[in-house]
């Protein structure tokens, strides 16, 4: 571990004092102990548990003491801070135990509920299904779901993809991009530095090999039939500090052959680079302070992503935009931009987490150096959490590189739970409905590589150095003669370890093995390429700590001569330093203490180089395939160097090591590598913005129409479903199944809709529709195409007698200067809406929309009403179909029922469902006493427990719950009408109070303009008070889209508008 390299001269000192610790005038602390030995507790509780770099520094400071008194004194207490190290270390680890318990516990509560709920409605023939024979039921299963295995499905992709454009996203935690399976295919990523050549691997921390493997899957997506566009979308940094290529707003990626490629298809296919401004302008910031600036790029991604539709549509579509078919998300960051971009655009997502919080957050704790809020506030590990448990909730697939991560990380989640996911898609296959349960389908794919470049190197040393001698005219590699210099033998089979300096790498274990092993010595030189460095004091702590060491112990067993370890190395030399250690006959390693997948492994396969490998994570599942070498206990110094000297002297078993490498590496390639990833995008069942062929009239507005409002021309859209009073509709299904379980059981919900489109009065529209045939060229949807602003009013008022006089505040300061729509988005059902505006004398034909339920509905203003109801409002069913993915349906409201129940039982009548303000698409329940029912972690970590998926909203100051889709909120009911309307979110103003429902974040943020009125809604505060992570963490407060007005007056509002030039003075 990092610094123990100075144990023995600190384990001497304390032998040498020895007597002086144990006379009169010790410690009491000590005394207290009896035969208390620090030297024995030091290493049978300290050496083996902790990176002890702050108890070096106190060792160092008492070595450079000369006085014995004072020496003593210092040794004394450095004991004291060991022992308590290591009481705190057992403390956290009774901890970590009961946390995992409980986990447990929850989990196997969650499924025995889920399990019990999905028995309880079944038929005699479903029942059947659960215990029968199973022969019985085999032409019924065979006839409801043809089983199709992967041999058909890899053997009908290519027929399939020739016909396809798809347009896929990909968001990754450096990026996020996009891909047009010709459709279009975008990839994303958030944090890093990313691009097509020259990649600074091992710069930082963020970037890092995944970097490689996103860059490199676009490109070799670009290339594959059936696709046409690949969009790697990242982060546009213009720092000083940077290399200037990652301010180029755009980078085309060659494809590494010209096989399979598809440039002939079109001016706009291939693969690119993408580079989006948002954040900080002038200044590169680390994954952990990119949080407050997602939604901000999620704005911008689907600004692209709309003219990229566009574009392609003229191309390929028809004159149709086309829309992606899936996006796929990379680490949490860009996770949590995927869930989001995929609900604004009703797509299918994917999801790569690659380094998992929870499993971080864990490791953290075990070192017993910081504590669980000290870990949070350092790498806001709860935000990193919950965006990757949003991130089960929203995919269909989740794509790991090793069984490992499934089995060990991914169960650590509330959202999934592998014993639950088996029995559900058990359920599936017998076609039984999961009562509106699901879990993302966890599928292995490890990443694929190039290998058409790659010719494995079969001389030896001594052979070349001959051929070398009469034909110099192809010098070698000048890496080659950089990496030899350092040794005094370099014709000795070379030892090659790839890997930054970081603790977890254990590069100095390795280093003992090789310094300890005497045969070892004799037989092989060491390599050891940990990054670039300029200097030691320029590098991050915990690294430099590590190189010292490993410096340390180069020293101390006089390893000079036979250890390599250079400043500096291109990444286009890394396959020479393979090529160099295969050419020696050497074995490359890596004892990583846990290594999530080991690409490392594999390209050094592709060179004909045996491997050692931990056996920790998914060198396993790479060692089942290449057969190639060995796997070792990286605790075990002992074991490491006997693999290695194996290796390394038995000529026999280096050879077959080195051929069955070389045999079996084209299954990891990456035209296998996207074959299967492929099938797994074309098995998802298709969504996309439901309004995309019937719609696009109103893109070809006249500029100048005087009624270019949803005010002007109120009941034009033949999509949107009368409303009656905001209740739920009969004969709803129990929830649409995800696509990963091929199955929908929305059927009965969906036809209800249609059913109520054709009940909509065509009376009601008559003359208008011909009005909007003139003005909207046709199209059948109005966009307020003129408003040159729009006002989104989401305040949360203390009291919602208040909200009529906040909207009539707000539009008075608006003024009649500008063209201004209005869109009120509340937590109140449209009932509701109606008569807080009725009691303001407030028309709704003012507003062009109203996002109500928290999100879960959106209407639009009627001229007229139906059979004199009175409330002129219309919904638009399409946005219901497009928060439809995985809602709960009954099955979800059963849950909550009985939720409230045994909530009621313990604390009386606390909670009870509001029949009256819940719809098909928003489940209300009264809460009587805040103080007594869950928090809002809590419960949406009981509903994810039970494999049901949705937001839980507490509102009006924790008087109401919502329970909406995972797909809806207000901020995602906005996107929804940005994408439809064609809005310039840039345009839009959110008025929010200095806080509100447990939404509140999610209206903050984003290329839209902030207005926080002062003095409204502070009495939600208590709302927040026991949250994951704090707001601070993931609100943008000093963007300069945000302002705050002094009060919520007439003079103020409009004051506050002129700061982000709205309105002038």
């Amino acid at each position: 571990m990092a610094g123990n390299d100075w144990i023995n001269s600190y384990l001497e000192a304390i032998l040498d004092v020895g007597p002086g610790i144990d006379d009169a005038k010790s410690s009491l602390l000590l005394r207290e102990r009896g035969n208390f030995s620090p030297t024995r507790y030091f290493v049978e509780e300290v050496i083996t548990g902790f990176d002890e770099t702050d108890l070096h520094r106190s060792w160092v400071r008492a070595a450079a003491t000369r006085g014995p008194k004072e020496r003593n004194t210092r040794l004394e207490n450095m004991c004291w801070r060991i022992w308590n190290l290591a009481r705190t270390k057992k403390k956290l680890e009774v901890e970590e135990a009961q946390r995992k318990a409980n986990r447990r516990l929850e989990h196997e509560r969650g499924r025995r509920e889920a399990t019990a709920d999905m028995s309880e409605d079944l038929s005699e023939g479903e029942k059947g299904d659960l215990v029968g024979d199973g022969s019985a039921r085999g032409d019924r299963i065979s006839r409801r779901m043809p089983r199709i295995n992967s041999v058909d499905i890899m053997e009908n992709l290519a027929n399939q993809l020739k016909e396809k454009k798809f347009y896929i996203l990909i968001v990754s935690q450096t990026f996020i991009w996009n891909v047009v399976l010709s459709n279009q295919q975008s990839s994303r990523s958030l944090h890093g530095l990313i691009r097509g050549e020259s990649m600074e691997l091992g710069r930082d921390s963020d970037t890092g090999g995944q970097v490689k493997y996103v860059v490199e899957l676009a490109r070799a997506l670009g290339t594959m039939p059936g696709v046409y566009r690949v969009d790697l979308l990242t982060r546009q940094v213009s720092a000083p500090d940077v290399d200037w290529t990652y301010a180029e707003p755009t980078e085309m990626l060659s494809p590494r052959t010209t096989e399979n490629s598809i440039q002939e298809l079109g001016e706009s296919s291939g693969a690119y680079i993408i580079r989006i401004p948002f954040g900080p302008k002038d200044k590169y910031i680390p994954k952990e302070m990119i949080w407050p600036h997602i939604p901000e790029f999620v704005d911008c991604a689907l600004s692209h992503i709309r003219q990229m539709s566009k574009v392609l549509g003229e191309q390929i579509g028809g004159g149709e935009p086309v829309w992606p078919v899936a996006i796929h998300g990379h680490y949490a960051d860009a996770g949590d931009s995927a869930a989001l971009l995929s609900g604004a655009l009703n797509v299918p997502m994917l999801f790569t987490g690659h380094s998992l919080g929870r499993d971080k957050l864990e490791q953290l704790l075990k070192q017993g150096r910081q504590s669980r809020e000290e870990i949070n506030t350092t790498y806001k590990i709860m935000r990193r959490i919950e965006a990757e448990e949003l991130s089960l909730d929203a995919s269909e697939v989740v794509i790991t590189s090793t069984r490992q991560e499934i089995e060990e990380q991914w169960r650590l989640y509330d959202g999934f739970d592998p014993i639950l996911e088996r029995k559900l898609r058990a359920r599936i296959r017998r076609g039984v409905s999961c009562h509106g349960r699901f879990m993302p389908r966890m599928v292995v794919i490890p990443p694929g590589m190039e290998f058409h470049h790659i010719v494995p190197h079969d001389g030896d040393m001594d052979g070349d150095v001959e051929r070398n001698e009469e034909n110099s005219t192809s010098p070698d590699p000048p890496i080659w003669s950089e990496i030899m210099r350092f040794f005094s033998n370099p014709r000795k089979p070379m030892i090659l370890a790839l890997a930054r300096p970081d603790p977890k790498k254990n590069l100095t274990t390795l280093v003992k093995a090789f310094g300890e092993c005497r045969p070892l010595r004799e037989l092989a030189n060491l390599t050891l390429i940990m990054g670039n460095r300029d200097s030691i004091d320029e590098m991050s702590g915990a690294n430099a700590s590590v190189l010292l060491s490993i410096l340390k112990l180069i020293d101390k067993y006089d390893l000079y001569g036979q250890v390599a370890y250079p400043k500096h190395h291109k990444q286009y030399e890394v396959p020479d330093i393979y090529r160099l250690a295969a050419k020696t006959k050497g074995v490359f390693i890596n004892p990583a203490f846990i290594e999530p997948f080991g690409l490392t492994l594999i390209e050094a396969a592709a060179y004909g180089l045996p491997i050692v490998a931990t056996k920790n994570g998914g060198p396993v599942d790479i060692h089942r395939v290449l057969d190639n070498g060995l796997l070792v206990d990286p605790h075990d110094q002992q074991s490491i160097a006997d693999a290695l000297l194996k290796l390394v002297s038995d000529k026999h078993l280096w050879a077959r090591c080195r051929q069955n490498g070389l045999k079996n590496i084209h299954l990891f390639s990456w035209p296998e590598h996207c074959k299967t990833y492929l099938s797994r995008i074309v098995m998802c069942k298709p969504r996309q913005p439901r309004w995309q062929s019937s719609d696009v009239g109103f893109e070809n507005l006249e500029t100048n129409s005087p009624g270019d409002s949803l005010r002007d021309i109120q009941d034009l859209s033949l999509n949107l479903k009368f409303s009656l009073d905001g209740e739920k509709s009969e004969g709803t299904g129990t929830g649409a199944l995800d696509n990963s379980f091929d199955i929908d059981d929305s059927v009965d919900r969906k036809s209800n809709l249609e059913k109520a489109d054709l009940k909509f009065s065509k009376g009601a529209i008559g003359s208008l529709m011909e009005k909007a045939g003139q003005h909207f060229g046709g199209g059948r949807f109005p966009a307020p195409r003129m408003r040159k602003y729009i006002f989104v009013i989401a305040v949360d008022c203390d009291s919602v007698s208040d909200i009529p006089k906040v909207i009539r505040t707000i539009m008075d300061a608006a003024g009649k200067e500008n063209p201004i729509g209005f869109i009120l988005s509340t937590s109140l059902s449209v009932s509701e809406v109606h008569s807080i505006l009725i009691s303001g004398s407030i028309s709704p034909l003012d507003f062009d929309a109203f996002i109500c339920n928290s999100g879960g509905d959106v209407y639009y203003p009627s001229l007229s009403s139906e059979d004199g109801l009175g409330l002129p409002f219309i919904v638009d069913s399409d946005y219901q179909s497009h928060i439809e993915y995985r809602w709960g349906g009954e099955g979800l409201r059963k849950t909550l029922v009985r939720w409230a129940t045994s909530v009621n039982d313990k604390n009386g009548q606390t909670v009870e469902e509001n029949e009256s303000r819940s719809t098909t698409h928003c489940y209300a329940f009264r809460v009587k006493d805040a103080e007594q029912v869950p928090t809002v972690k809590e419960l949406r970590k009981f509903m994810r427990v039970q494999a049901l998926r949705c937001h839980v909203i507490y509102c009006q100051n924790g008087t109401t719950l919502n329970v909406i889709p995972v797909l809806a909120s207000r901020a995602q009911a906005l996107r929804y009408l940005y994408i439809r309307w064609g809005l310039e979110l840039s345009n839009v103003i959110t008025f929010v109070g200095e806080c509100g429902d447990t939404d509140y974040e999610g209206l903050l943020g984003g290329v839209h303009k902030t207005v926080i009125l002062k003095g409204i809604g502070n009495d939600a505060l208590k709302l927040h008070s026991n949250r994951s992570y704090p707001l601070e963490h993931v609100l943008p407060f000093n963007s300069p889209n945000i302002v705050q007005a002094k009060g919520c007056c007439n003079e103020d509002v409009r004051a506050s508008l002129q700061n982000i030039g709205v309105i002038k003075e």
